[in-house]
């Protein structure tokens, strides 16, 4: 089915007449004819019944006039807005993040959202990642930026890439000039890293277990500046994201660690079954190349 036989069968639906369907529709009532046969064929049903030069609708072809003029409707309605001068987007996307992402990649994704629609409005809240799946499930959000959720989730989780957790040091640190470090030899190394609420440390508590790692643990943080921030002041290590490390923030080395190596999955939370604004699947859209864009360019430490 082509989008030309549903604008055919609309036309000869409103108009009970070959010879003004067809003139509607800029064809020749051949070929109007023999596009509206292919049509029933492939539902496999009647739509119009012909009693002698007039035409009428079936019971089945008034049942499909409606999802039929709907469907064009919205076609219509993209092509137009799409256009130069054709309006573009309008509305409100409601936006939940965890900090890590509020750092670097809604920032970037923003800024190239509102120069390709100066009017839709914007409202991002930074949320821990529970705070964001209640939203979505109130209504709140359109969409949330956060890791993977750990356990079931209604909701919908949309993978964007994997990344690799580093290791994070100072250039004083002895592990400074290191390429690569198993997760073994963190045993008794001083490390910063976030509380025991959040997912990632649970994901690197699970790494330290299958190491026989026991790191000592001489401050928690819950976002990474402060983190990176002790870092560079002591002889201490943190293990973040190497996309969460700012490019701009000099003295620092990250490492790769292996055996195992720590793993995070980035992505966008949903609410299964809502209905997405074009506003929202457009910022979708540039939240998916962007993110991309990014961990290819950050497939390795620098």
């Amino acid at each position: 089915m082509e989008l030309r036989h549903l604008r055919y069968f609309v036309s000869l639906a409103e108009c009970l007449s070959f010879t003004r369907a067809a003139e509607r529709v800029h064809v020749t009532q051949s070929t109007l004819s023999h596009q509206i046969r292919q049509l029933e064929e492939e539902i496999g049903q009647p739509l119009f019944d012909r009693i002698g030069k007039k035409v009428v609708t079936t019971e089945a072809g008034e049942l499909f006039l409606a999802f039929a003029t709907r469907a064009l409707k919205e076609v219509d309605h993209g092509i137009a807005m799409l256009k130069p001068g054709g309006g573009g987007l309008t509305g409100e996307v409601r936006i939940g993040a965890t900090h890590t992402f509020n750092i670097g990649l809604i920032p970037e994704c923003v800024a190239l959202f509102l120069a390709r629609h100066p009017t839709v409005r914007l409202r991002i809240d930074e949320l821990s990642a529970d705070q964001i799946s209640t939203k979505l499930h109130a209504g709140e959000l359109d969409l949330g930026i956060a890791y993977k959720p750990v356990g079931a989730t209604d909701l919908w989780f949309e993978p964007l890439y994997n990344e690799e957790m580093v290791l994070v040091v100072s250039e004083a640190h002895p592990f400074a000039h290191r390429k690569r470090i198993r997760m073994v030899e963190l045993h008794q190394q001083r490390l910063v890293l976030l509380p025991e609420y959040f997912a990632t440390r649970a994901m690197l508590e699970e790494c330290f277990r299958a190491s026989g790692a026991e790191p000592v643990v001489v401050a928690e943080m819950s976002t990474i500046a402060p983190m990176l921030g002790l870092v560079l002041r002591m002889q201490i290590g943190a293990i973040a994201a190497i996309n969460a490390v700012p490019a701009a923030m000099s003295g620092l080395r990250m490492i790769p660690i292996e055996s195992p190596t720590p793993i995070r999955t980035p992505g966008i939370l949903w609410r299964l079954g809502a209905q997405q604004a074009p506003a929202v699947q457009s910022f979708a859209v540039i939240v998916r190349k962007t993110a991309l864009g990014n961990s290819l360019r950050h497939d390795g430490p620098h």
